[in-house]
C-alpha cells in the first residue's frame, strides 16, 4: 500500500522506552453487576502492577473509570495504583464523578483535566472526554447547558453515541489540542493522543464530537495512534495513518485480567497484552494519505498480531 514505511530487515530489537496501560479498572464494593465483578478490580490491578514493576517502564497510565460510583472507592484502588513504580497518569472517565471535577482531580493527584507530556521524541496527549457532559457539570452551569444541548441534537438525529453517559470536547480544550498538536509537528514529536472514550470507529461509545476530533487528529502529519477505555469489549481500526486502539476493561468476567505494556520503537508500537487484551503491532508511516480503494480512508486489515497466546 503506497505511503507505508517500509520495513527494514533490521529492526530495532531494543525499545526506546515502554510504558504500562490499564483501561477500567471501576472498582466499586458492589455486587456483581451482569459481566462486571467490581470486587475482583483490586486483585487484577495487584497482578498488574506485580508484573509492571518487574519491568523499566518509563510511566503506567490508566484510561479512566478507576473506579464505578462512589467517592469512597478512591480511597481504596488509588493507593494499590500508586504501588506501580514510576511516573503515573490518570485520564477521567465518566465513571470518576461522583464529586465535582475539581475534587476528583484532586483525589487522583492531577493538576488539570487534559494536559501532555513527553518522552525522547514523543508527544502523549492526555484529552478530557468528559468535558462537554451532563454528569461531570453542575446544573445550571454553561456546560451543563451545552451539553444537554449537544444530547438532544443527537438524539433527535439517532446517533448512535446519543447516550448520557458519553461527552465531547469543548470549544477551549479543541484550540488547546491544536495549539499542542502544532506545537509538536514543529517540534518533530510523534503523537500518541489518550481519551477515556473512542473517537473511531462509529460506535455507541464514542466521543459526541468523535468527526470533529477525528480530523483534527488526521490533519496533523505526526499523530499515529489514539487510545481509549470506555467500551470494555475493546475494538481496533486504522484510519489515514492513525491506529484506533480501543482496549478492554480490567473489570469484565471474574477471573481473567486485562492490561498492556506498550513498546516503543522508532517505526512501531508493539502491544503486548495480559490476559483478554490481544497482542498489537502498530506500523508507523512516513505520511497518512491514504492510498487505498476504501472511500472513507478506512483501512479494515487489523493491526498485524504476533502468534503468541495471550498472557
Amino acid at each position: 500500500m503506497a505511503g507505508h514505511t517500509p520495513i527494514s530487515a533490521k529492526r530495532e530489537k531494543n525499545p526506546s522506552f515502554q510504558f504500562g496501560l490499564i483501561a477500567d479498572v471501576q472498582y466499586c464494593d458492589c455486587d456483581t453487576n451482569n459481566t462486571r465483578f467490581y470486587r475482583e478490580s483490586p486483585g487484577k490491578l495487584a497482578e498488574a502492577a506485580k508484573l509492571f514493576n518487574k519491568h523499566d517502564l518509563a510511566f503506567t497510565i490508566q484510561l479512566g473509570d478507576i473506579i464505578d460510583r462512589d467517592a469512597a472507592s478512591f480511597e481504596k484502588i488509588v493507593p494499590m495504583y500508586n504501588q506501580i513504580n514510576g511516573p503515573k497518569y490518570h485520564v477521567l472517565g465518566n465513571h470518576d464523578f461522583p464529586v465535582a471535577s475539581d475534587k476528583v482531580v484532586g483525589l487522583l493527584g492531577m493538576t488539570k483535566q487534559y494536559y501532555d507530556f513527553s518522552r525522547d521524541g514523543w508527544r502523549f496527549v492526555v484529552l478530557d472526554t468528559n468535558d462537554i457532559s451532563t454528569y461531570a457539570n453542575a446544573e445550571g452551569t454553561t456546560k451543563h447547558k451545552r451539553a444537554q444541548d449537544v444530547y438532544d441534537v443527537l438524539k433527535w438525529a439517532g446517533a448512535p453515541n446519543a447516550e448520557t453517559w458519553n461527552g465531547g470536547l469543548g470549544s477551549e480544550q479543541m484550540d488547546w489540542l491544536r495549539g499542542v498538536l502544532q506545537r509538536s509537528a514543529q517540534a518533530g514529536e510523534k503523537v500518541v493522543v489518550i481519551g477515556h472514550m473512542p473517537i473511531y470507529p462509529k460506535n455507541m461509545h464514542n466521543v459526541w464530537n468523535d468527526e470533529a476530533v477525528r480530523q483534527l487528529l488526521e490533519s496533523s502529519p505526526n499523530v499515529v495512534a489514539y487510545f481509549n477505555g470506555h467500551n470494555h469489549e475493546g475494538n481496533y481500526e486504522r484510519k489515514n495513518g492513525i491506529h484506533y486502539v480501543n482496549f478492554q476493561g480490567m473489570v469484565e468476567t471474574k477471573n481473567t485480567n486485562a492490561y498492556s505494556i506498550v513498546r516503543v520503537f522508532p517505526d512501531r508500537l508493539e502491544i503486548d497484552g495480559y490476559g483478554r487484551e490481544p497482542d498489537r503491532v502498530l506500523e508507523l508511516r512516513n505520511d497518512k494519505i491514504e492510498m487505498n480503494d476504501h472511500a472513507d480512508g478506512s483501512e479494515n486489515a487489523a493491526a498485524r498480531q504476533p502468534g503468541k497466546d495471550n498472557h
